[in-house]
């Protein structure tokens, strides 16, 4: 294993008493601590190897539904997200506990159900049912997993996608799945492991790693990319399809990033799955459409447009004179959303981040809020109005992110306006907290 941060996740699992001494340390003791209480409560056996990991959260600060089109986006990860601890079990059984529910699932590896549409224990089981899948020759062993979180779940932060990649890792590294041949061969860098990770989610397969069901959403890689492969205080710029990284960002100086929930859940196992899925099989469409006029075997969306500066142009063209599933307006407004913000905001955003040119970047953002609101159509009118709020009160930019139909919005507020800023979008918001840009996922050790 090449990647140093790869084999940073992967360090061998360790006995109990030297795990407790390095909780100590870590800044989320805290939520560690509650994972080990309810592990030390649930046991009959307590000396088994054990690991901790935390998983944070992501904001997508542009990259509105680009990832699975193999467009680009920015990102970064928050310090708040999932503490995740595990210990070895001797036989095939899986229990895990979410401390925060105190609710418990069980199940073995020998009987993997199927998982139950919207409930939390789904994503659990697909990851179960992926690692049984891809690594079932091995012997795999079975695990007692404690989890918790500070995230707010499903307010668009990516806490199904942070919980997915917690449980992978707690089974990964138990079973030491990086020492296996089809992982060394397959996933080689940190970014691997989050492309990997969101095949995980939506059921695709990853070079020989074959897929089976996810949990029913047909997004990309780019949550699991901010959750893995994102660094502290700092805004990273990825393509996908695959994943690539293309430039990290210093976030600037005398900033603040807040988060503002808007209290709209936005469950991706729920009703707001099928709404997300449209947006994805717009793009789809739109690819099978340019393949069968042209010939070609062009894998993305964002394939298509760079093969030639008149392939935008072109493709709108046949829109317009196909019958398809969807409308040609439907198709020709997701083909400009996504040619707007991967080819055009972004990299001009970046370059606004980069220049501190902070009066463009806020421009760059009210143009990629349009879009989503304009074209996407994927907005609730709570988020606009937290949007507008946090205008009125200060913010230099504010946007929606993630996948839509409820979540969050972020906004970029001057360090000395941050306290005066929190106190007056609280009682307009179902949460508002400030965030710090932190490392994506470690193993705490």
């Amino acid at each position: 294993m090449t990647d140093p941060r790869l084999a940073a996740l992967f360090a061998t699992p360790v006995e109990p008493a030297q795990l407790t001494s390095r909780v100590s340390a870590h800044p989320k003791h805290g939520l560690v601590q509650q994972c080990l209480t309810v592990l030390d409560e649930q046991a009959q056996v307590n000396d088994n190897l054990r690991a901790a990991y935390f998983v944070p959260g992501r904001i997508e600060v542009f990259g509105k539904h680009t990832d699975y089109c193999g467009g680009r986006s920015l990102l970064c990860a928050v310090d708040r997200g999932f503490a995740v601890v595990v210990r070895k079990r001797n036989d095939r059984q899986i229990n895990l506990t979410d401390a925060r529910m105190n609710e418990t699932v069980e199940f073995s590896l020998d009987e993997l159900p199927r998982p139950p549409e919207g409930h939390w224990s789904t994503y659990p089981m697909v990851v179960a049912r992926r690692v049984q899948a891809n690594f079932g020759d091995l012997p795999l062993v079975g695990a007692d997993i404690v989890v918790t979180s500070d995230l707010p779940p499903a307010a668009g932060l990516s806490s199904s996608s942070a919980f997915i990649i917690g449980v992978f890792l707690a089974l990964a590294g138990i079973n030491q799945l990086h020492r296996a041949p089809q992982f060394v061969q397959t996933i080689q860098t940190l970014e691997d492991l989050a492309h990997y990770c969101g095949c995980i989610e939506n059921g695709s397969s990853f070079d020989g790693l074959s897929g089976i069901s996810g949990v029913g959403t047909h997004g990309g890689s780019q949550d699991h990319t901010a959750i893995l492969c994102c660094r502290a205080g700092t805004i990273s710029q990825y393509g996908f399809s695959p994943v690539k990284h293309e430039q990290d960002i210093a976030f600037p100086s005398g900033l603040a990033m807040v988060v503002l929930n808007s209290g709209v859940v936005a469950q991706k196992t729920g009703s707001a799955m099928h709404q997300y899925n449209a947006a994805s099989h717009k793009v789809r469409e739109l690819v099978g459409l340019w393949n069968s006029a042209t010939n070609q075997d062009k894998p993305t969306l964002a394939s298509i447009v760079r093969s030639s500066p008149s392939a935008a142009d072109e493709l709108m063209k046949l829109i317009q004179t196909s019958h398809l599933s969807f409308s040609p307006d439907d198709l020709a407004l997701r083909l400009r959303q996504f040619v707007d913000e991967s080819e055009t905001i972004i990299p001009q955003a970046a370059q606004a981040l980069i220049q501190n040119d902070l009066p463009r970047l806020a421009q760059l953002v009210q143009r990629s809020t349009a879009g989503a609101i304009e074209k996407l159509r994927n907005q609730e009118p709570r988020t606009i109005e937290l949007i507008d709020a946090a205008l009125k009160h200060g913010a230099l930019a504010a946007s929606p992110f993630g996948a839509g139909f409820g979540g969050s919005a972020w906004a970029m507020v001057y360090q000395g306006q941050l306290a005066e800023f929190v106190r007056d979008l609280q009682p307009i918001a179902a949460g508002v907290f400030p965030v710090q840009l932190t490392d994506g996922a470690r193993m705490i050790g």
